[in-house]
């Protein structure tokens, strides 16, 4: 090793300590983000092969590997080519009968197999007849009086690192830290929740001892996980808790509610009483509220808007789509006028002219000139966007916003109150995940009246049905919804294979087997040629922003029949008229969207359906046809979020924008926690976090807890010393 006597050998140390990692093999490791040695132990194995599963020779498997225990039985003999190639070949031999063993390229193997030495070989054994052969099989020297490790680890490689160099180093790593490694969680919640030792963990994560002893590393190292995320972020809640917010105590709402058309549910008052209590205080508010497609977070939302404006401060709203942004306006300007607020649209088609005015009239000093209200998109976090009285921020559709887009809008209120809301349902294991910063307020409860929509799914030999259903709808009086998975043809191109299939580790065919994608904008066509007598038009994300919110006003206001669109009118979109959801190529989506898409309809007083047409005519892959079948049966869109956590995992919640902005707040990256399957330990992890924290709130009595969460989330040393 290239140790020092004097070094003190830590988990931020280089690589480059361990003998054999120079410059090149450090370069290698850095294109996969390891510089230290703790790094190097957190990069887990993708998997394991189970080489203490040995077989006789007639008992290998016909498709996959294997381990063996053979005798060497002849002089291994080199064979070279003409193509400057060569290969290494002998028999080998159990009580079942013999294998030919071929080395290609590796000569200096030679003396490795003395006749009559014993190995563990693992890898593919080929039959041809009678005859059994393995190329280039892995090889280990065996003896009946020491066990070799039933399990070896399968790593993500690079190039110019090889599987043996990786397992080399870590296992130095392994060594060189057992000395000097200290366990940061504390004792008392190793026993509470019956964890291992952190170097017991690390040791058999990489090598481990048998299937109970990886299960209990990978129970601990899921842990740890969990827990310093928790900590992270509830301290970095703490951080942005500091008093100054102001104190909204006029929160009687008796007028607001007189104003409201329909009476809240139970749910909706719950969450309201949140807010009041959070508002009524100097400490700002971190609060989401989460709801199913129709369950009224708007209300609730305009609720707090209400008791900021009536206090004397400000509310902005920020929406993802100029098309969302437009309809909030519309809902609640007319609703806030009459209560006696001016509101205003701040948008990215606001003319030059009006958004001169609306950012005077947002700092101006005085009250009564002051605009106290204004809804808008990330035009809100635009230069000279100032306001004089800042008191309450609202997101909507949080998972289509980043934490640095969320941050920006509360630079701009320092010290105001903050509410985020999802329309997409959120299994509170995942919000923990995804707000770990945030208090929960949670509507689970529809307002009366809400309709059912009838769901059904089909395949392409449903078709001409399926057009003279649309023409039926329309003929009533309602409106159709089309969504297509692609904007143009040419986007079906696709070299990709389904993840399903790669999860599944099925064999790939040449050319992916899927049906091409549906197009909006040729569908969208070829539905006007079908129905001329009906208004047919399409719409996606790259249409510049005019011509979509001319569209979506045209739909709104009935002139157009079937719209036709990319999964661009998702979010928020609000046609009472519209009573048929029709999803191409549903296959393709996860179960979230489904039920996003079946949000759109189903919002007035017309019988609502939902169609989920999957291309071709064959039935679809078993994971699919789970995904539809649920769709078909379930509701309730909670229980919908369970079953795609489950089916899914947390990729489709986790997933952002372009940016990756969506990511936890922490920048912590999970390697092998899963949010989806890891719920238990998930819970116990985060109460743990938070009653430690109620005890320690500065982990002065625990500081290397301290130390790992600093150096995870980069946070103020000054808060957690």
């Amino acid at each position: 090793m290239n140790e020092k006597p004097d070094l003190c050998i830590t988990y931020d140390s280089p690589v480059t300590l361990l003998a054999g990692v120079g410059k090149v093999r450090a370069s290698a490791y850095a294109k996969m983000g390891i510089f230290t040695l703790g790094d190097l132990l957190r990069h887990y194995p993708r998997a394991y092969e189970n080489r203490g599963d040995v077989r006789l020779l007639t008992q290998a498997p016909a498709e996959g590997k294997c381990a063996l225990i053979l005798t060497v039985a002849t002089e291994p003999r080199c064979v070279r080519l003409r193509s400057h190639k060569s290969f290494l070949k002998f028999r080998a031999f159990d009580d079942s009968g013999s294998c030919e063993i071929v080395y290609f390229n590796q000569d200096y193997l030679k003396s490795t197999f003395p006749t009559g030495s014993v190995f563990r070989f693992y890898g593919r054994v080929e039959r041809s007849g009678s005859k059994y052969s393995m190329a280039s099989p892995v090889f280990e020297p065996w003896t009946e009086f020491a066990s070799l490790p039933p399990f070896a680890a399968v790593y993500r490689l690079t190039e110019g690192l090889s599987a043996k160099q990786i397992a080399k180093d870590v296992l130095a790593a392994l060594s060189l830290l057992a000395a000097s490694g200290t366990d940061p969680l504390p004792a008392f919640l190793r026993e509470k929740r019956g964890l291992c030792t952190l170097s017991f963990a690390e040791r058999n994560i990489h090598l481990p001892e048998s299937r109970e002893s990886l299960a209990l590393a990978r129970k601990r190292l899921v842990y740890d996980e969990f827990f310093y995320f928790s900590l992270g972020a509830a301290m970095s809640q703490r951080a942005t808790k500091s008093a100054g917010a102001p104190k909204c105590e006029n929160n009687d709402l008796t007028v607001f509610l007189g104003k409201l058309p329909f009476a809240l549910t139970g749910a909706q008052k719950r969450a309201i009483d949140d807010i009041k209590r959070d508002m009524a205080t100097d400490i700002p508010m971190s609060r989401i509220l989460v709801g199913d497609v129709g369950c009224g977070k708007t209300v609730c939302a305009a609720a707090a808007m209400m008791l900021a404006v009536q206090n004397g401060r400000q509310a902005a709203l920020m929406a993802p789509t100029e098309i969302l942004a437009r309809q909030h306006y519309a809902d609640l300007a007319p609703l806030f006028k009459e209560l006696g607020y001016d509101c205003a649209l701040l948008i990215g088609a606001t003319s030059a002219a009006e958004k001169k005015r609306i950012k005077a009239l947002l700092s101006n000093p005085h009250p009564a000139l002051r605009l106290p209200l204004v809804i808008g998109t990330h035009a809100l976090l635009s230069d000279g966007v100032e306001f004089a009285a800042p008191g309450l921020v609202i997101t909507d559709e949080q998972h289509r916003f980043g934490a640095r887009q969320r941050a920006l809008l509360s630079e701009k209120n320092t010290h105001a109150h903050l509410l985020v809301m999802s329309a997409t349902p959120i299994p509170r294991s995942l919000a923990l995940v995804l707000y770990g910063d945030l208090d929960l307020s949670k509507i689970d409860e529809m307002p009366p009246g809400r309709q059912r929509v009838d769901t059904f799914a089909v395949n392409e030999s449903y078709r001409a049905r399926l057009n003279a259903f649309i023409d039926k709808q329309i003929r009533e009086g309602g409106q159709v919804y089309v969504v297509c998975p692609a904007i143009e043809e040419q986007e079906n191109a696709c070299d990709e294979f389904p993840l399903y299939d790669l999860l599944d580790n099925a064999p790939l065919p040449e050319k992916d087997p899927r049906p091409p994608l549906k197009a909006a904008i040729s569908y969208a066509k070829e539905l006007q040629e079908r129905f001329p007598q009906h208004r047919v038009a399409f719409l996606h994300g790259k249409m510049k922003s005019g011509e979509k919110d001319v569209i979506m006003q045209d739909f709104s206001e009935g002139k157009i029949n079937v719209l036709v669109s990319t999964t661009v009118i998702e979010v928020g979109v609000n046609v009472p008229n519209a009573c048929l959801m029709i999803v191409e190529n549903a296959e393709r989506f996860g179960l979230s969207q489904l039920h996003q898409l079946r949000g759109r309809v189903g919002r007035g007083k017309r019988k609502s359906y939902c169609v989920l047409v999957t291309g071709g005519t064959d039935d679809v892959g078993e994971r699919s046809r789970a995904r539809l079948d649920t769709m078909r049966t379930t509701y309730d869109g909670y229980a919908i979020a369970e079953q795609d956590l489950i089916q899914r995992g947390p990729g489709d919640f986790l997933a952002s924008a372009s940016d990756g902005s969506v990511r936890q707040s922490g920048g912590l990256c999970f390697r092998l926690a899963d949010a989806g399957e890891d719920v238990s330990i998930l819970t116990d992890a985060t109460a743990d976090a938070r009653a430690l924290l109620a005890s320690d709130g500065a982990l002065k009595n625990h500081p290397l807890l301290a130390r790992r969460v600093q150096e995870t989330f980069s946070i103020d040393s000054g808060l957690i010393s």
